[in-house]
């Protein structure tokens, strides 16, 4: 049995993406609780964090999954949700509506994504990260290579807010030079700088558990600071699963990253 620290609900409608016809890639999304837990069932599943799916440039979308995840966490006790929020201006109503979900039951993090806009200096990010410290709720920040969301840019999250609030880094970088950035040594050096930093390999490119794995060994922290989480619909789960298996296999790391990490933030 395993925890998954970052997974969706919600079904997106179909989207023109890059200038082709409407396409809905994210294929294994699910509308209902019902077919979510039939999900966690089906894969051994114990416990997971559920967050609005997005990806379509619309706000209403996510945005309209917060009371959905909400309902799925007070429903059933395996699972924890994760708000959508947003820093944008255009935004300013909808995460505030969103933030006054922040103290229901089964609430345990905010989700903010600079995919569909917005940057670390808005100034909306000011009251997401003041709910956190209310709620002690952790930021969950998608991570992938170049424009907002690169970690160059994330990493200044961490700078900023890590000292007494939680941040998850999703995707651990999202990508090789993410990866290289951080194993290469500022993730540890956040670790021991004392910041709140957690981070899961969900997309992470084939090298970069196995390495991680290594450099946690070897310098004797950080093995508390992974979590595995497949990011269905939009990951793999049963990949996602055997490629951190494979890296923890044996080592310290191996019972956090599957249990006692989420315990930490999530339970």
């Amino acid at each position: 049995m395993t925890y998954d620290a970052h997974r969706h609900l919600g079904v997106l409608p179909a989207y023109p993406f890059y200038g082709g016809p409407p396409v809905k890639p994210d294929v294994t999304a699910r509308a209902t609780i019902d077919q979510l837990l039939a999900d966690l069932d089906r894969e051994g599943t114990e416990r997971a964090l559920i967050l609005p799916n997005y990806g379509v440039p619309d706000p209403e979308v996510a945005f309209g999954f917060n009371d959905l995840v909400v309902e799925a966490a007070q429903r059933d006790d395996r699972l924890r949700c994760g708000l959508w929020v947003s820093a944008k201006a255009s935004d300013r109503a909808r995460t505030e509506h969103a933030l006054k979900l922040a103290g229901e039951p089964g609430v345990r993090a905010l989700k903010i994504s600079f995919l569909l806009g917005g940057s670390i200096d808005d100034p909306g990010l000011e009251p997401i990260f003041a709910a956190a410290r209310e709620h002690n709720l952790v930021v969950h920040v998608h991570t992938s290579p170049g424009a907002a969301s690169d970690i160059d840019q994330v990493g200044k999250l961490v700078d900023r807010h890590g000292d007494d609030v939680r941040i998850h880094l999703v995707h651990f970088g999202g990508g090789m030079s993410g990866h290289i950035k951080l194993i290469g040594g500022r993730f540890f050096d956040w670790i021991a700088a004392g910041k709140q930093v957690y981070t899961d390999l969900s997309w992470a490119i084939g090298f970069a558990p196995r390495w991680l794995a290594d450099e946690i060994d070897r310098r004797g922290l950080g093995h508390d600071r992974v979590l595995f989480a497949s990011d269905e619909p939009w990951g793999d789960h049963a990949g996602e699963l055997a490629r951190l298996r494979a890296a923890a296999a044996g080592r310290e790391l191996g019972d956090a990253v599957f249990r006692t990490t989420f315990d930490k933030l999530y339970t």
